[in-house]
């Protein structure tokens, strides 16, 4: 696109260019982890309440079956976000996760307000942004080679 430029941009602190340099890489996992860590404080508390627990609400929200929702939630919330940490699976694991926001958003925040959905919108498209990326250099499976 014409006046676009690919220069990096002016470093605040010349002096720290080698810093910078050998930090640049980190940008990426350290969202994935920050995010991952996150979510698993969600899925740690409906993990520990118990999915029978948790399924009433998720069938008056109107995931029915109950049951299967909360499970499905427990899952993505914990194993799913340490595989996303790790970046192991992270494509798939970060696309249901990024699937499970939007339900979250549009079935169940969307009739109370923004308010109310920012969190799952941010996680959502976090997550989808990740599913779209892979989990990069520092990831497991960049390890074993395969990106799924």
């Amino acid at each position: 696109m014409p006046g676009l430029t690919t220069r990096e941009p002016k470093l605040i602190f010349p002096g720290l260019a080698g810093f910078y340099a050998k930090v640049s890489d980190l940008w990426y996992p350290m969202i994935r982890i920050a995010f991952a860590g996150c979510l698993i404080s969600h899925g740690w508390s409906k993990l520990m309440s118990g999915a029978e627990a948790i399924a009433p609400g998720m069938a008056k929200s109107g995931f029915v079956p109950g049951l299967f929702f909360a499970y499905a939630a427990i899952v993505l919330e914990t194993i799913g976000a340490v595989c996303v940490g790790a970046g192991l699976f992270t494509r798939f694991f970060a696309a249901a996760i990024a699937i499970e926001m939007a339900l979250i958003t549009f079935v169940v925040q969307w009739p109370r307000g923004f308010a109310r959905m920012e969190t799952a919108v941010m996680f959502g498209i976090v997550f989808f942004a990740i599913a779209l990326r892979g989990g990069g250099p520092y990831s497991l499976d960049r390890v074993i080679g395969k990106e799924l």
